[in-house]
């Protein structure tokens, strides 16, 4: 299969595929655009369904550009939410930016890969440049997004800096004179504000490529680190594995066909033929995808262990005996970090989540002596040795 159709098959919606035929077809080097709201660094397998697709276009021969919004962060993009978020400054902004940057080149060509920041071009527009933006849509037009509207008839905070943010993103492809740009589907919207704008400064319009969301490891809500349902791409290769071994079986599909280049008539025989098998060979290839062949038995072998009740070698050691010689099953939840705060290890311990030395704690007072090693265990793949 080539690059174009695996695009093909993991896209929602082209807009509109004869254009994109037109262009493809044009023989020149096309600009491809990607935003990313730095606002969460941390990216994971949701992030690479449109990152991949960015690096088949770039081995078609066509340029990437990646933008990381680090002015419209300073808005905060309203995309899905239900109240106003809180805004980044330029620095924090320009923090996330560099972590995009390392992470987003385990799968583009750090030298095919052009990372641009739009405060390059946004933070030169002058009053009477936005306000000449702002008249090329109208307030209606603006409120058919469904986010905007649902917090508008039911009485939400909306500010009026919020629905300058689909204009801002649309010119960004405005700025670039970009020849197509990708999103997920919560996204079409805004790609297709940037698509409008370019005819209205006589470009030729965008093509608007939209990817599905994938669905977490809840097997409900949308891949997000915030709702802790996520598999990390710079996450160790054995997290990844157990991680990937929870995927729920009515999304498994999904995951082969939006993440990875397998056969999908052979994963779709695998995970009718054998569901652990088929789970089994969807982690061995996201390990193998970031982080390389060599670590595939090394997972395994430790997934094994520790879905059998074991307690896997090599895991971290924090010395908390240079603090005290004895401290609070609390403290010690929330300084390895765990927990975020004592109520919060109050509550993994009410959940029967925690153990020590492989017996669940129930005392909520417990105090332990730092003399001797201990293992701390959270869940079934956080373990942590205190000294």
């Amino acid at each position: 299969m080539d690059n174009l159709e695996l695009i093909k098959r993991k896209a929602v919606q082209i807009i509109s595929e004869e254009d994109l035929k037109k262009k493809l077809d044009s023989g020149k080097k096309l600009k491809i655009k990607l935003g990313a709201d730095p606002s969460r660094p941390d990216l994971h397998l949701g992030h690479t369904v449109v990152l991949r697709a960015l690096r088949q276009f770039q081995e078609m021969g066509h340029d990437i550009i990646f933008i990381i919004g680090d002015y419209t962060a300073m808005i905060g993009d309203p995309t899905g939410k239900s109240k106003t978020r809180p805004v980044l400054t330029h620095e924090q902004a320009r923090k996330s930016g560099e972590s995009y940057f390392k992470q987003v080149t385990k799968i583009l060509d750090p030298e095919k890969t052009k990372i641009v920041y739009n405060s390059e071009w946004l933070s030169d527009l002058k009053l009477k440049d936005v306000i000449g933006l702002m008249s090329r849509y109208t307030v209606a037009r603006i409120m058919e997004r469904d986010d905007f509207k649902n917090r508008f008839e039911n009485n939400l905070p909306l500010s009026m800096h919020e629905l300058l943010y689909p204009l801002l993103q649309g010119y960004d492809s405005v700025a670039l004179k970009a020849d197509i740009e990708i999103g997920g589907t919560d996204q079409t919207f805004n790609l297709l504000v940037g698509r409008e704008l370019q005819k209205d400064y006589e470009q030729e319009s965008q093509v608007v490529i939209t990817f599905p969301l994938l669905v977490g490891l809840d097997g409900k809500e949308k891949m997000s680190k915030s709702l802790d349902n996520y598999i990390g791409i710079d996450e160790a290769p054995e997290i990844m594995y157990e991680k990937a071994m929870k995927i729920p079986d009515s999304v498994l599909f999904d995951y082969f066909k939006l993440t990875t280049d397998i056969d999908l008539v052979e994963a779709q025989n695998l995970i009718e033929s054998d569901i652990i098998l088929a789970h089994k060979k969807y982690a061995e290839e996201i390990v193998r995808m970031y982080h390389g062949e060599n670590f595939i038995e090394a997972a395994e072998n430790r997934y094994q262990s520790v879905a059998k009740g074991g307690i896997p070698e090599n895991i971290k050691t924090v010395k908390l005996s240079t603090e005290a010689s004895e401290m609070s099953i609390l403290d010690i939840l929330t300084k390895v970090g765990f927990a975020s705060s004592k109520s919060e290890a109050r509550r993994m311990i009410q959940g029967k989540g925690v153990k020590l030395n492989s017996e669940t704690i129930d005392d909520m007072n417990l105090v332990i002596k730092l003399q001797t090693e201990n293992i701390i265990q959270f869940g079934k793949n956080k373990f942590i040795k205190i000294i």
